[in-house]
């Protein structure tokens, strides 16, 4: 079992982000768009320098996009 602080804590900060992020938007607040994109940052970079996991980089650019698009269009009407 390796230990889990193998990444400094930095994948555990990430995921609080990720959890808060969701809280907030459960809550319908914007600013959890920001978040769940902070988070997503630190996902890709985890991902490509420490993780050696191309998938998970490219799944959070992703998700990176949609919560810049969520952001953009919260007050937008249909």
């Amino acid at each position: 079992m390796s230990s889990i602080f193998a990444h400094y804590g930095v994948d555990w900060f990430a995921m609080a982000l990720s959890l808060y992020a969701a809280y907030l938007l459960g809550n319908k607040q914007k600013l959890g768009f920001i978040v769940f994109a902070a988070s997503n940052i630190i996902w890709i970079v985890l991902g490509i320098f420490f993780m050696s996991s191309m998938g998970m980089a490219l799944g959070n650019f992703a998700f990176f996009l949609i919560n810049v698009r969520g952001f953009i269009s919260w007050n937008k009407t249909s």
